[in-house]
């Protein structure tokens, strides 16, 4: 796998509020220290990074936009250069002009990165892949949370990420780990 020069690196939901104990137990503890290599070898490299900021319609979210927890946290504030996508779905596609502007930008490759893995990692990875993006998510700078099947049966974050990494891998994006992208370029 070659990692192109242009690769965009897409970090989702690197807010204050995912780090609010409300939202449960998670996996991936180091996923953040992973984002931060990602995002350190991004700049040195000079590719393209986009900061996806969830604007949540619900009061009771911890995006919700009247208060701190929508802020980047310190170490995903989006330097001068940096794209800023603002979304209100988990979708970083819809109604924001992403596709537009990779498109116009001629960027084709995407390595996706953040939170929550089976939310809107996962939405904004299968439209990359359906719209016939060459997009990578990065398993071990992503993160979720426990969560309760349809049938109320409890499955721990560890499982639910691992399935969500399965609907993705071979169908909608590759799925990798960060050495592996590191090392591809």
């Amino acid at each position: 796998m070659e990692l192109k020069t242009n690769a965009a690196l897409i970090i989702i939901d690197q807010q204050k509020g995912i780090l609010q104990p409300r939202l449960g137990r998670r996996n991936n503890p180091r996923a953040e220290e992973r984002i931060v290599d990602l995002l350190a070898h991004w700049r040195l490299t000079a590719r393209p990074v986009i900061h996806v900021q969830h604007l949540s319609r619900s009061p009771d979210s911890v995006f919700w936009p009247e208060q701190s927890g929508v802020e980047f946290q310190e170490r995903f504030q989006p330097l001068a250069g940096e794209r800023l996508i603002q979304k209100h779905v988990p979708d970083a596609f819809c109604a924001t002009g992403l596709e537009v502007g990779l498109r116009e930008a001629g960027i084709e490759q995407l390595i996706i990165v953040g939170v929550a893995t089976n939310n809107s990692v996962e939405s904004t990875a299968r439209t990359a892949g359906n719209l016939g993006f060459d997009a990578w998510v990065v398993e071990d700078a992503c993160f979720t949370f426990d969560k309760a099947d349809f049938f109320g049966h409890p499955h721990s974050a560890e499982e639910v990420h691992a399935m969500s990494l399965g609907n993705l891998h071979g169908e909608y994006a590759t799925v990798i780990n960060t050495t592996q992208v590191l090392t591809a370029g």
